[in-house]
C-alpha cells in the first residue's frame, strides 16, 4: 500500500473505533514491558509530553495525572475526532489534542521533556528541534517479522518483503545523526494467541497486517486454513514482535 493509502486506511479506522480493539479476546507470553510504564519512568511530575501519533488518545489519557501537561497529535482526522471525544468524556484538564504531520511538528524549539510515538512513523530531525536538551525520546514500533505465520499463510502483508531489523536500524541510525547521544534498543518476539476466529478477522480487519484484507473471497479461504494451521489449546497462535528505542538529547 502506498502512503496515501495508509492515511486513508487510519482515517477510516478512526471514525469507526478509534483503534480501540479492547473487545478482542487475546493474551501474549513474553511480553518483556508495558510502553508507556516505560515512558511514565523518565517522567517528572513538571514535564511536558508530545505523544505522536496518539491515536484516540486513551493512553496519555490513562498517565496525564502523572505530568504537568500532555499533547497527543495525529495525521488523521479520524482519530482526532475519537480523541476529542474521549477527553471530553474524560474530563481530564491538562491534555490536548492536534492534527498535525509528524514531519513538521509545529511547537517552539525545546518546547518538551519527553516524547514518545507507539507504533507512528516519526521524523528523528523534528524531535531533536523540540525536545530540551536531556530531554527522552522512545519509540515502540512493530518489527517485520510480526505476525509472521499470518503473512506466510496469506503470500503477502505489511513489510512481508522487508528485512527483519532493518526498521530499528534505519530509526537508530537517524536519531545518531540527529544528534542524540545516547540511545538503547530492546526487542521482544511474544507468543500471542487469539480466543475466537472473530478476533483475528476483527484484528485483519481493522490493521493493515494484511492489505486489502477481504477485498478477494480467497482471503476468507486462507484465514480458515491458518486458523486450522495454528489452533493451540490456549488460542490460535501467531506472534507479536515489537521493539523499543529509547534515546536521550
Amino acid at each position: 500500500m502506498r502512503n496515501i493509502d495508509y492515511e486513508k486506511f487510519y482515517d477510516k479506522v478512526g471514525k469507526i473505533n478509534g483503534w480501540d480493539f479492547s473487545n478482542i479476546k487475546s493474551f501474549s507470553e513474553g511480553v518483556k514491558w508495558e510502553f508507556y510504564d516505560e515512558v511514565i519512568k523518565r517522567c517528572e511530575k513538571s514535564d511536558v509530553l508530545l505523544d505522536i501519533g496518539t491515536g484516540g488518545g486513551e493512553n496519555i489519557l490513562r498517565i496525564a495525572p502523572s505530568l504537568l501537561f500532555l499533547i497527543g497529535i495525529d495525521l488523521s482526522k479520524g482519530m482526532l475526532e475519537t480523541a476529542q471525544s474521549n477527553l471530553k468524556t474524560s474530563k481530564v484538564l491538562n491534555v490536548k489534542f492536534f492534527q498535525m504531520s509528524s514531519d513538521d511538528l509545529q511547537f517552539p524549539n525545546a518546547f518538551f521533556d519527553v516524547v514518545s510515538s507507539c507504533h507512528a512513523p516519526f521524523s528523528s530531525i523534528e524531535i531533536i528541534k523540540v525536545l530540551k536538551s536531556g530531554g527522552w525520546f522512545l519509540t515502540q514500533q512493530v518489527s517485520e517479522a510480526d505476525k509472521l505465520n499470518i503473512k506466510k499463510a496469506f503470500g503477502r502483508g505489511q513489510a512481508f518483503d522487508k528485512t527483519d531489523g532493518a526498521l530499528k536500524e534505519r530509526y537508530i541510525r537517524e536519531l545518531k545523526q540527529a544528534g542524540f547521544s545516547e540511545i538503547q534498543s530492546f526487542e521482544y518476539d511474544a507468543i500471542e494467541y487469539f480466543e475466537r476466529p472473530e478476533d483475528i478477522i476483527f484484528l485483519l480487519t481493522h490493521t493493515p497486517i494484511i492489505p486489502d484484507f477481504g477485498e478477494d473471497k480467497k482471503d476468507f479461504e486462507l484465514l480458515n486454513g491458518f486458523i486450522e494451521n495454528n489452533r493451540k489449546e490456549k488460542g490460535i497462535e501467531t506472534n507479536s514482535k515489537r521493539f523499543l528505542i529509547i534515546a536521550k538529547k
